[in-house]
């Protein structure tokens, strides 16, 4: 009788779950290259139902990059709540990356893209000077001085206008819990919006992360709930000449009312638990 081989019983138990995970991924790419290949021809790009995205996975470089031992308690605290492991994951980050994340703030998620991306890599922060001076000057500049930092280029700029100009091909451009900040700033978000275009490569993605508010609120919980409803963000997006392709549900909590105040200092020991969109546009 042949023994069994359990290195084979692992890779046959493992193959239905990769199998899955790349016909997810060939789904969204598929959809990327239909919307590319208009690109430069004058044609209107097609019109893509956006993929709903109910699991992640988690790939290795990413997990690596989330459970270093190196990273600080309070950025760890946050991630229970912030699952930013799949949040890379689903944008797609990889190493050898060029990428940028916008209203950084302290830079606990600068962080973990300058892990994942590595050495070779590149990764561009940016901060408007009335974020720098409220309240993340002294812990974004502490942060930056660490050795895994050295991939990190600091952007001090206002959102409008994200990216000095030899900023150019990105792979990826995020906005993590900060666009609905725009709106009370009196941020002009199509000029921002079409800055992250110009800055991003064909078939490059941009992707966005925030609290939900009420169906009907529009923009009107912005600065009060720090929220903001999803279709105003995609009809924003989509007006700079960006793509819906997906949008995951890992941050959706159908148990929040939407009626209390998001913003991390004002949440306290909801922090972590608001109801949350996560979109993925690429650009054509």
């Amino acid at each position: 009788m042949n023994k069994p081989n359990h290195a084979t019983a692992r890779r046959q138990r493992r193959a239905p779950v990769r199998s899955a995970l790349a016909l997810r991924r060939i789904g969204l790419m598929t959809a990327a290259l239909l919307i590319c290949a208009t690109a430069g021809t004058g044609r209107a790009a097609p019109k893509v139902k956006p993929r709903l995205i109910t699991k992640v996975f988690v790939p290795r470089w990413i997990a690596d990059a989330v459970g270093a031992r190196d990273r600080t308690p309070q950025d760890r605290a946050l991630d229970a709540g912030r699952q930013p492991g799949k949040i890379l994951a689903f944008f797609q980050l990889r190493r050898g990356q060029r990428v940028a994340e916008l209203g950084v703030g302290t830079g606990t998620t600068t962080e973990l893209l300058a892990r994942v991306v590595g050495p070779k890599g590149r990764v561009y922060g940016q901060n408007p000077p009335f974020v720098l001076k409220r309240f993340a000057e002294k812990p974004w500049s502490a942060r930056l001085k660490k050795a895994v930092m050295k991939n990190v280029v600091r952007l001090d700029r206002p959102f409008d206008d994200p990216f000095p100009a030899s900023v150019t091909k990105l792979d990826a451009v995020l906005n993590i819990l900060f666009y609905h900040d725009t709106f009370w700033q009196k941020v002009d978000r199509g000029k921002m919006n079409k800055a992250v275009f110009a800055a991003l490569k064909s078939g490059g993605i941009y992707g966005i992360v925030d609290h939900a508010a009420k169906t009907g609120r529009g923009s009107l919980d912005t600065k009060s709930l720090h929220r903001v409803e999803k279709s105003v963000v995609i009809k924003e997006i989509e007006a700079a000449g960006f793509v819906l392709i997906a949008e995951a549900t890992f941050l959706h909590n159908p148990k929040d009312a939407h009626d209390w105040n998001a913003a991390p200092r004002a949440s306290g020991t909801r922090r972590g638990t608001s109801d949350r969109f996560v979109l993925l546009f690429v650009k054509p």
